[in-house]
């Protein structure tokens, strides 16, 4: 499924985790359904592209095979009010089982019990999920040590160049750290004046993908302490960061330069996307860019590695951000015990996990089927494989109240790349403050 980058989905994201204030849930470990016994569950999810729809539906149909005793009752493009008045209200038309794309309201699932905690199941299940998920799944899965949700595929963050202007600029593999992308963005690029004929990388933080949280996972930075406070002023990777993306600005032309370049752009989801085009010649995007790449009929040879890192962790290379879907059980189903026979299913059958991945093009979220001979693995999903199972990747925490931080970091962000602060540690330290005010508030 294509994911919507998280600060995209924060206005969404954002409502859904403050209406989602007043919810209270039940205790998980009091399920008493007889998970044998015939029963109908009711499962939401979100995708709607018909590919997606028949995928999810093969992976239930393949699961009331295994599980004659259980009827699903399939619901999907539900969007986020919808899953949270259900959520919130409970009763016989509320689902079971939900799957959602945005991880930035794990933090208050969790924390408002509107999802079961999965502890119970797991063990009861002998499900070690270390052995079974890689960390960063793990990680925006959880919240304060309250696990609620499991991965449901995932995605992963690396770099696409056109091989055809690599080699025409005498460039003969992708940069590995900071300094030598940088060198290759200013010798991919071309134009005269205050435009371009071709660019070699969009830095400014507009640039559909170009965001916060996706870049700062080459620094691993940590956006809390170990007591729940915002770091991003006492984190150097966050000031090294946007340092870095401002000497890019720069060499690349200024903010306003780039700014015209950029309101030439297509849409990022259609085949005018300016890595379609060649506008530019390199961008970081997810594993489903190769699939888009490729249904737009591009003319040149599309190569993808993981995206550079800074030059003092070149040892890290092949790390990126790591996202996905995520599924949990609704505290207020009389039928978990059914229903997370299905979550069990969906989240750790490696035939389940790899067929779903395949119909979609997403990347698998277990070892076990990032490992399947049965993935079906071109060069583009290798190389996304690959970053998923790097144990240098990473993630963006849950937070009580969403992805409000993220927003807060990366309006930031945008104002300091534009000139409107000046001050960047000042301008940090003021974040950390506002992330700090706004999650004692959520609370």
């Amino acid at each position: 499924m294509p994911r919507i980058s998280p600060v995209r989905l924060a206005v969404a994201a954002t409502a859904l985790a403050l209406t989602a204030t007043a919810c209270t849930g039940s205790s998980t470990s009091g399920a008493t359904d007889d998970a044998s016994k015939p029963s109908t569950i009711t499962f939401w999810h979100p995708w709607s592209a018909p590919n997606e729809v028949k995928a999810i539906e093969a992976n239930v149909a393949a699961f009331e095979k295994a599980h004659p005793n259980i009827d699903v009752r399939v619901v999907g493009n539900v969007d986020a009010d919808k899953v949270n008045q259900a959520l919130r209200a409970g009763g016989s038309n509320a689902p079971d089982v939900v799957a959602s794309p945005e991880t930035s309201n794990v933090g208050k699932f969790c924390s408002s019990g509107v999802f079961a905690d999965l502890d119970p199941f797991l063990e009861k299940s002998k499900i070690d999920t270390a052995k079974t998920f890689p960390k960063p799944m793990l990680d925006y899965t959880q919240f304060e040590g309250t696990r609620c949700a499991l991965p449901l595929l995932g995605d992963a963050y690396g770099l696409y160049y056109n091989k055809t202007m690599f080699e025409e600029a005498g460039i003969t593999s992708p940069p590995k750290t900071l300094s030598e992308f940088k060198a290759a963005a200013i010798k991919l690029t071309k134009g005269k004046g205050d435009s371009y004929s071709q660019l070699g990388f969009m830095p400014n933080f507009h640039g559909y993908e170009v965001t916060v949280p996706h870049l700062a996972a080459q620094w691993s930075p940590e956006y809390f302490t170990a007591d729940g406070k915002s770091n991003v002023a006492k984190d150097p990777a966050f000031k090294e960061l946007m340092t870095w993306q401002q000497d890019m600005v720069k060499s690349l032309g200024g903010f306003k330069k780039l700014e015209k370049y950029r309101s030439t752009f297509g849409d990022e989801w259609s085949a005018q996307n300016p890595l379609h085009t060649g506008q530019i010649a390199m961008n970081i995007d997810g594993e489903w860019r190769g699939g888009m790449m490729k249904d737009a009929g591009v003319d040149f040879e599309v190569g993808v590695a993981p995206f550079p890192v800074p030059d003092d962790q070149a040892d890290t290379y092949g790390k990126g951000f790591l996202t996905g879907t995520i599924i949990g059980l609704a505290s207020t189903s009389s039928k978990q015990n059914a229903a997370w026979e299905l979550v069990k299913y969906m989240t750790t059958n490696t035939d389940a996990v790899v067929s779903f991945a395949n119909a979609i093009n997403n990347v698998p979220s277990t070892f076990a089927a990032l490992e399947s001979p049965k993935l079906e693995n071109d060069a583009t999903m290798q190389a996304f494989v690959k970053i998923a199972q790097n144990p240098n990747s990473n993630t963006a925490p849950a937070a009580v109240n969403g992805s409000a931080y993220q927003e807060t970091l990366q309006n930031l962000a945008y104002d300091y790349e534009s000139g409107k602060v000046k001050d960047l540690d000042s301008g940090l330290a003021k974040v950390a403050g506002q992330i700090d005010t706004d999650i004692a508030k959520a609370k």
